[in-house]
């Protein structure tokens, strides 16, 4: 079986660091290492659409941006397919064939779908597009033969959903067509879920505590001057904590030994750093300090490719079509293979018209032979009567 990725965002915005540590930067090592026949990233703008249908113009706009900050970060065309979802319709076929296999209740208690509702209260006025996106994203994953999605643990209530609708299907219908897909979590825990820089549990675009990968270099110095740490931690001397201390969250993520030799030698790694902040002594503007500069080091020339990639948009759609066209060739495939295991391929089933056509001519025979056994009845009543 061949290994393949597919995973992908949601064009509402730029992408975040949030997105960069929990996927993004694991799929550029995937990329680069040689261990997969195929890896397609998907811009979901459809999905996108279920809870922006008022503003599409939004999504329209973000598309392109979402490229950029897949292109600054590393994806290389030659080597991955960045693919707009809406330009596929086999996708919206395939969501709609899933929906037989998966009930509102199962929907209901998916843990990820209750998490999003809560967070754009919806209330009773739930859009049924945004509510079924569990069953888009399977059709997304099966449409291209997902293998592996990379994706934060968030997502794994979702994956685990897609696992759900391939077993249904391919029970309910006979077939191995569909391959369940494992998810690929962060190895670095604290990239499993990075906070929002005013501590709560999750970044995000609409609560306005995000560093974007596009972010300049002061608009990020400003913001993580701004950062939660620990409210406790008053004075230099006081102890500090770690635990639910979103600076020393974000260094768990992305503070790399090398940091310590170029930016504070005084401490030989993170856990020197860490032992010092516990026992006081240590201030959070210091703290703070050196992860401005870990952040710099590491988004600084990923924002530099973004701006020479801006200086030529054109090229950008050019990746984007070329990338969605050998995309739809592959989910028409899977479609049909799809189609044909429900049994709902009418015009390419041979054998259904030839056993359909063998049906009607033994019943057509039948009948031309009853009418025969009928008129020779007939025939042989009208001679007996004549005598």
């Amino acid at each position: 079986m061949k290994k393949i990725i597919l995973t992908g965002d949601r064009p509402t915005g730029k992408l975040h660091i949030g997105h960069y540590v929990g996927s993004l930067r694991r799929r550029v090592e995937l990329q680069n290492s040689g261990k997969f026949d195929e890896i397609n990233l998907l811009i979901a703008d459809a999905q996108a659409l279920t809870d922006n249908f008022d503003n599409p113009e939004k999504v329209r706009q973000n598309i392109v941006n979402v490229a950029l900050d897949y292109l600054a970060a590393g994806i290389d065309p030659a080597k991955s397919r960045i693919i707009i979802q809406s330009m596929i319709p086999e996708l919206d076929e395939l969501t709609f064939y899933y929906m037989n296999l998966v009930t509102v209740a199962r929907l209901q208690r998916n843990p990820t779908v209750k998490t999003e509702l809560g967070m754009r209260g919806f209330g009773e006025g739930i859009p049924v597009g945004f509510f079924c996106y569990p069953i888009s994203q399977a059709a997304d994953i099966t449409a291209f033969k997902g293998t592996v999605v990379p994706a934060g643990e968030d997502q794994e209530p979702m994956i685990e959903q897609t696992r759900e609708i391939v077993r249904s299907f391919n029970h309910t219908y006979h077939t191995e067509v569909l391959a369940e897909p494992e998810i690929l979590l962060p190895e670095n825990q604290a990239s499993m879920r990075l906070p929002g820089t005013d501590g709560k549990e999750k970044m995000s675009k609409s609560l306005g505590n995000c560093i974007y990968l596009s972010d300049e270099a002061d608009v990020i110095k400003k913001k993580i001057k701004g950062m939660f740490t620990d409210p406790g931690h008053l004075r230099v001397e006081d102890p500090g904590r770690i635990e639910g201390n979103t600076v020393f969250t974000y260094l768990d993520a992305f503070c790399k030994p090398e940091h310590f030799a170029a930016f504070l030698p005084e401490y030989e790694n993170l856990d020197e750093l860490k032992a010092h902040y516990q026992r006081g002594g240590l201030g959070d503007v210091k703290v703070k300090n050196f992860l401005n500069e870990v952040m710099q080091a590491t988004l600084s020339p990923i924002r530099e490719r973004r701006h020479e990639y801006e200086k030529d948009i054109s090229y950008i759609y050019e990746i984007l079509k070329k990338g969605t066209e050998e995309a739809e060739e592959i989910a028409a495939e899977t479609l049909s293979e799809v189609k044909q295991a429900m049994k709902i391929n009418y015009f390419d089933d041979k054998e259904l018209m030839l056993a359909q056509q063998k049906e009607f001519d033994r019943e057509r025979q039948q009948r031309e032979a009853q009418e025969a056994r009928m008129a020779k009845q007939r025939a042989a009543q009208a001679a007996k009567t004549g005598q």
